[in-house]
């Protein structure tokens, strides 16, 4: 076996040294750290939980103060393990690519971080171990700083509400509002086909609700249709009023809502308290008791909001 073929499979913290230079840097690393999870691209993955194996290896630069054996004052293994974690807890995702760059991009925010390998491996998904591996680099001291969290008012729109003369004008109140604008509605007076499956049924009422969507966003020209948190992320941060279409982000989510999807007003709810909405605002539909999040009525038939 030649060096690179050996490199190539070899445990991360191989490919570390062979790769250091002639002023290595020190070194941190968390091996075959084991989860169950649900991902992948395929059906058969949906619904199920695979084990997933991290070994993730963290070049670190030398520290200029005195640590005085203090672990706030390091990169630690458990940052390490924690950046594991709140990747998998973000959302359901399809690529062990698109996690591994996530991983990575979160421990290099670390101002200690100089360089991260990653390596994912699938245990369950066939008669050998399957995975990725990244290698990333980072400027040291430089972590980004957190933006401000942007507080939306997640509108929510009843079947009167859609097809009523009213919508332009709360349209355009609406527009004035200081806050991003997300539009939320349920599926159509339509009977949506029926399936004898309920994950089956689940989807064929998402696909309603995204039917609906994108019929009420072509009444209003200023909204776009949403299916992504990069799409909703983008909307807000340029004042563009949208229209959410639910299945991915249901879909993909980690702990999803719990009513059925034909209830357009409880997966609003949900939406709102996972994207940390300021507030809810219902037109035509009443809300339940006690919703988690701060939430408003309005009648349908009402010109102001």
């Amino acid at each position: 076996m030649t060096d690179e073929t050996h490199l190539a499979f070899a445990h991360p913290i191989e490919r570390s040294e062979a790769t250091a230079g002639a002023n290595p840097l020190d070194r941190i690393s968390v091996r075959d750290l084991t989860v169950d999870v649900e991902i992948g691209a395929f059906q058969v993955e949906r619904d199920t939980t695979q084990r997933l194996r991290f070994n993730v290896v963290v070049e670190v630069a030398q520290l200029d103060l005195n640590v005085a054996d203090d672990v706030d004052k390091i990169l630690s293994y458990d940052k390490v393990t924690e950046a594991v974690q709140t990747e998998l807890a973000a959302e359901r995702l399809n690529l062990l690519e698109t996690l591994a760059e996530r991983i990575g991009d979160r421990i290099l925010m670390e101002p200690q971080a100089v360089r991260v390998f990653v390596r994912i491996e699938k245990l369950d998904r066939g008669p050998g171990v399957l995975g990725v591996e990244i290698v990333r680099s980072g400027a040291t001291g430089n972590t980004p700083k957190d933006e401000a969290p942007l507080l939306p008012l997640v509108v929510y729109l009843s079947q009167e509400a859609t097809r009523s003369k009213l919508l332009p004008g709360w349209v355009e109140q609406l527009s004035l509002q200081p806050e991003p604008v997300v539009f939320c509605v349920g599926p159509q007076s339509i009977p949506a086909p029926k399936a004898t499956g309920l994950a089956a049924q689940f989807r064929i009422d998402l696909l309603a609700i995204e039917q609906n969507a994108w019929a009420v966003a072509a009444q209003m020209d200023t909204c776009e249709v949403v299916a992504s948190r990069t799409e909703l992320d983008w909307a807000m941060k340029n004042g563009q009023p949208c229209v959410w279409a639910p299945s991915k982000i249901v879909l993909d989510s980690v702990d999803g809502p719990k009513s059925d999807g034909s209830d357009g007003l409880a997966l609003a709810l949900w939406f709102a308290e996972m994207i940390e909405a300021q507030s809810v605002l219902s037109i035509g539909e009443r809300l339940p008791e006690n919703p988690a999040i701060p939430a408003r009525y309005v009648p349908a038939d009402s010109a102001h909001l």
